[in-house]
């Protein structure tokens, strides 16, 4: 074997390539963390926003989207009274009805931006039990409550979005009267208004679904309910088989993510292969020399992988420390809410076997061509 220290020195015999390997390697590694995190925050939060204690009442033939669905307003107080085994706090049964809007909003003398909306009543609270106000209090009529990542959605500093903030929807204006968390849901990125007023800005005499918290009832029970009331034209589904279709809907979308990072990732694979043949090209007398002072070929194979993985890894370090800096902890809007990006160790084993196999599969074409001459055919080549 030849020294480790014989491979270290080789890597600044040409600073120039050195750089292009060390930033090629980045690019790499930095692309497969940024895919892996993406499409892992995105799952997660949909994952984490569904339950599967709750079943929401949608109008048949709507399953795949609340913000479609129209259900008349007697489905919330009917689902209340029909079935038995609900959550019932107090003494007030887990049976919330909804409007889900999609509409633009506005902070303060901003330009409108699209924001989900979501009209509610205080029951809300037993249903969507991960919600917890850490601001100021519920809204009244007048007034909203924003989630604790609603200023990404709304394209605003979090100082802007505190109690005491106005927000505008079409032509009128509601006092920001708290804020809430929903950790690691997509509620965290919504607005919810008092459901009277959302009806009356939107003329709808309609809610979007009924949302209900099962205790001793099962999901066959909510299910027989809409059954029984083909006047009411009900579909029942889990909350967290609902979140699983919207993931699934979603799928595209990461799919072309890995497929922009793999295409980007290969240009520079080959053009690190490329540069690789160039610098190896120019050592075949090196490693002939070196092959008839009495090294074997395949200690210099490991030699020039040993070179190759050097700058491999000092590329993967970059890219990690890049990663930290500017993607960790960053919430992503997208087109239901927003998830925060974060760095698993799932992601960081992923993007540090790619940089190994950079610097070892990648070395192997050019190291074995530059090994490959006959040593009298080596030792005349310039």
């Amino acid at each position: 074997m030849l020294p480790l220290t014989y491979a270290i020195r080789n890597l600044f015999r040409d600073p120039g390539r050195l750089l292009q390997t060390v930033g090629g390697s980045a690019l790499v590694v930095l692309l497969v963390i940024a895919a892996g995190a993406l499409t892992n925050g995105m799952n997660g939060v949909l994952a984490a926003s569904g339950s599967e204690r709750n079943v929401i009442l949608l109008a048949a033939g709507s399953e795949e989207s609340v913000e479609r669905s129209e259900v008349p307003l007697e489905a919330e107080s009917a689902a209340a009274t029909a079935v038995r085994g609900l959550v019932k706090p107090l003494g007030t049964t887990a049976a919330s009805g909804e409007i889900v809007y999609m509409a633009p909003l506005a902070v303060g003398d901003g330009p409108p931006v699209p924001a989900l909306l979501r009209g509610v009543t205080a029951k809300a609270l037993l249903v969507h039990t991960k919600v917890r106000v850490v601001e100021g209090r519920f809204p009244r009529p007048g007034e909203v409550i924003v989630g604790r990542l609603a200023h990404r959605t709304l394209g605003v500093a979090p100082g802007r979005l505190v109690p005491g903030a106005t927000i505008r929807f079409e032509s009128a204006s509601f006092r920001v009267a708290g804020v809430f968390e929903a950790p690691a849901t997509v509620l965290e990125s919504e607005v919810w208004f008092d459901r009277n007023d959302l009806a009356t800005l939107t003329q709808r005499d309609t809610l979007s679904a009924v949302y209900v918290r099962l205790d001793e009832a099962a999901f066959d029970d909510v299910h027989a309910f809409t059954l029984q009331r083909n006047d009411l034209e009900l579909a029942a589904i889990r909350e967290d088989r609902y979140y699983d279709k919207v993931r699934a809907f979603f799928a595209p979308i990461r799919v072309m993510t890995w497929v922009t990072a793999g295409l980007v990732a290969a240009g520079a694979l080959f053009g690190g292969l490329n540069t690789l043949y160039a610098a190896f090209a120019s050592r075949i007398r090196e490693m002939a020399t070196l092959q008839s002072i009495g090294f074997t070929r395949r200690a210099l194979l490991e030699s020039l992988i040993q070179e190759s993985l050097l700058a491999a890894l000092t590329g993967s370090l970059v890219a990690f420390v890049l990663a930290i800096l500017f993607l960790d902890g960053r919430s992503i809007p997208f087109s239901l809410g927003t998830f925060v990006v974060e760095l698993t160790p799932a992601i960081i084993l992923t993007a540090l076997a790619t940089g190994v196999a950079l610097g070892t599969l990648g070395t192997l074409p050019p190291a074995l061509r530059c090994l490959q001459p006959p040593l009298p055919v080596a030792l005349r080549s310039s």
